[in-house]
């Protein structure tokens, strides 16, 4: 009973701040005299290009069925042959239910997959934690490149901080780096000596990640991967395409985008809601200087469309697993 009331008021804190964090954004946009800042909202999407969003929905789509394929692949070595139309049905549903319950979905999905493919939950968990390895390595390169492409934006805003009183810092981004990395080795080793459940998950972790070397084609779940994250970097590309104001920034707003969008999205909240309309903002005006109401509207248009697709394919993915499964069901005699 305990446990449930903790998880209640986990998932309540979790709303809370997710509320918080959108009336923060709002309340940043400034509007004209009479009118509100839902029409302010309106006139950007009608602004929008709607081509370049459509093509962010093909893409979208095509990076799902590649994450789909791939999971397939990390589940062939058990003798756990799924189909495609079961995997993409169930890692959709996956995504469906993240956007209320965070980190939901990875439990969900291999939940489906079960249902649908008789797969068991624990052998299809344990894939997805390789995956959840592989995304980060992936998520650590991109924010890594667009460190080192941004850097000379990301140094002159260091040196407008009041705490650099010296006007001109001798710093790199290999310092940077250095420093973080040692921050890093130094949280990771108090962690290995102070918690035995750290070291459980440590080990899972490079357990899962040796096991990609050992796979028959891994070469081709590598290209996956790849594609995966080259797809993603796309959808970045096409939604600043969209809009008028961001249509100019080049690649490295587009790497920039990418990599605090995905932190954003990394954080505990459901879908990335309220860090993703807080963080991306801020690099787009701090880093850009975009005007501030049109980054919050181009965020806001931006991740709800990016909801929009996932809900609706999620919604369609749970009610064809739904049929598909009363479909199996014997007659009753």
């Amino acid at each position: 009973m305990n446990n449930r009331i903790k998880s209640v008021l986990q998932y309540i804190g979790l709303f809370a701040l997710t509320c918080l964090l959108l009336w923060f954004s709002l309340r940043s946009i400034s509007v004209a005299e009479g009118e509100n800042k839902g029409e302010f909202l309106w006139k950007a999407w009608q602004s929008s290009d709607k081509l370049y969003l459509l093509l962010m929905l093909v893409a979208i789509m095509i990076s799902h069925v590649l994450r789909a394929e791939r999971w397939r692949m990390l589940l062939a070595p058990s003798q756990n042959h799924i189909t495609l139309t079961g995997s993409f049905l169930s890692l959709m549903t996956g995504y469906l239910i993240n956007l209320v319950v965070p980190r939901g979905g990875e439990v969900s999905r291999c939940y489906n997959l079960y249902k649908l493919e008789k797969t068991p939950v624990e052998i299809s968990f344990g894939t997805v934690v390789v995956e959840r390895i592989v995304d980060v390595l992936f998520l650590v390169f991109f924010i890594a490149l667009s460190f080192f492409a941004e850097w000379t934006k990301l140094k002159s805003f260091i040196n407008s901080l009041p705490l650099n009183t010296s006007g001109n810092m001798a710093v790199s981004p290999w310092m940077i780096l250095l420093v973080l990395a040692a921050i890093g080795f130094f949280v990771l080793i108090y962690f290995l000596r102070k918690n035995e459940k750290f070291k459980k998950l440590l080990a899972g972790f490079s357990e899962g990640l040796l096991a990609i070397f050992r796979m028959k084609n891994k070469w081709l779940f590598i290209f996956y991967s790849v594609a995966i994250w080259c797809l993603y970097l796309l959808m970045s590309y096409l939604v600043l395409k969209a809009f008028e104001e961001t249509a100019s920034l080049g690649f490295s707003a587009v790497l920039t985008l990418f990599a605090i969008g995905s932190i954003a999205m990394a954080l505990p909240l459901p879908g990335g809601a309220g860090s993703y309309h807080t963080l991306v903002p801020l690099g787009l005006v701090t880093l850009y200087n975009l005007d501030k109401s049109a980054a919050v509207a181009f965020v806001f248009i931006f991740h709800g469309w990016q909801t929009l697709i996932t809900i609706i394919a999620g919604v369609i993915s749970l009610l064809i697993s739904y049929w598909i499964l009363r479909w199996k069901q014997p007659p009753k005699k």
